[in-house]
């Protein structure tokens, strides 16, 4: 029988309990500064008496942190008033079939770059609702490199391109984002967004799940270029309609409020730290130091095409698989945890989002791990 510890007993065990580094695809880890903070409002949010995630998303209370969160990301990405901000409860995949039915009428397409598992997700759902354009297929280079899109490269027939911007399983990144004119460009960022530079006009629809750069899973949020809402035409259950929600400032329903409160945090986090042009040159420096390390390693290969190298997600291989039982069963004990790839694929992946510090990829590159991997070398 566990022996009852009261919570303040509990907190301290907690505290002096080393951290490990998550380096899993995610959910991912937050910013410890962001859970310190998280850790010390739990219970009594600003005086209330009460957790944020016990505060009515009616009361003024909450109201302040939705609109706070929003305002804190328009500053991140200095979005402009002809663009919408919704929070939604589900992931990014609730996206793949809400966008064809807001922004497509019945008997209109879609282009769609397939570089990946999510593309191929959202091609298959889309394909229940309207016909889809597949421009381009990556599956003959193993999905090893990403596309130079341009007008040129359109069907002709779609009313907007879906890209998947960062795809985790494959460890592909857009080095830049497409410049599409002839028709919206929709984004998929939900391993990316917030980690780099970009210009929301070069966007119709960005969207993105939370649990990567922006706090816990089962949250979602959707920038949207005014002019895109409503023009469907079509009857949208009402949890998908992006006009609704926008309308409605993300509060048609309970939204996921303390999911909103965490990325109100990361968000303060971030311009604390400032802002995405500082975290972008942290998250160059990360990249470079683990694939600088892997290429001139004899023990591992990275099997991406290096224009196309993801700066969130770096794939790797052993290029002696029977050591890759080994190489997590150390890298565990190492304090490295989630560098197994995805199920799909198999082999490794080191996610290095925001919130892994430079310390983090350091003492990947460091430590005795590999030293022990090579012993076994055949």
């Amino acid at each position: 029988m566990i022996p009852y510890l009261p919570f303040a007993t509990l907190s301290l065990m907690y505290l002096f309990q080393e951290r490990i580094y998550n380096f899993g695809a995610g959910p991912a880890m937050l910013p410890n500064e962001v859970m310190e903070i998280a850790a010390a409002e739990f219970l009594n949010y600003k005086g209330s008496g009460m957790s944020v995630m016990e505060v009515s998303h009616r009361e003024p209370l909450f109201e302040d942190v939705i609109t706070e969160a929003e305002i804190l990301l328009r500053k991140l990405l200095n979005l402009g008033g002809d663009y919408s901000v919704a929070f939604f409860s589900g992931g990014a995949t609730l996206h793949f079939s809400a966008l064809p039915l807001n922004l497509l009428k019945e008997g209109e397409s879609f282009d769609v770059a397939h570089t990946g598992i999510w593309t191929k997700k959202a091609w298959e759902e889309g394909l229940k609702f309207n016909e889809v354009n597949v421009i381009y297929d990556s599956t003959n280079n193993h999905f090893t490199d990403v596309p130079v899109l341009t007008d040129s490269e359109l069907s002709g027939k779609g009313k907007y391109l879906h890209i998947t911007s960062n795809n985790t399983i494959y460890g592909t990144q857009y080095p830049e984002i497409p410049k599409i004119k002839q028709i919206p460009l929709v984004a998929d960022m939900t391993s990316e967004l917030l980690s780099r530079k970009i210009d929301v006009k070069d966007f119709g629809v960005i969207f993105a799940g939370a649990q990567k750069n922006i706090g816990p899973s089962g949250l979602s949020l959707v920038i949207i270029r005014n002019d895109l809402l409503g023009i469907s035409g079509r009857k949208i259950p009402v949890l998908l309609d992006y006009s609704v929600m926008v309308k409605n400032r993300s509060l048609y329903n309970t939204p996921s409020t303390y999911s909103i409160y965490i990325a109100k945090l990361v968000f303060e986090w971030l311009l604390k730290l400032g802002g995405i042009e500082a975290i972008e040159k942290v998250n160059e420096q990360k990249a470079k130091l683990i694939y600088d390390f892997i290429d001139s390693s004899s023990l591992y290969v990275c099997p991406v095409q290096k224009r196309a190298r993801s700066k969130m997600n770096v794939v790797f291989l052993l290029k002696d698989k029977n050591l890759d039982s080994k190489f997590l069963d150390e890298a565990e004990k190492s304090g490295l945890h989630g560098l197994g790839g995805h199920r799909l694929v198999g082999g490794f992946r080191a996610s290095i989002y925001n919130s892994m510090p430079l310390s983090g990829v350091q003492k990947f590159c460091c430590c005795n791990l590999h030293h022990l991997i090579g012993q076994h070398r055949g």
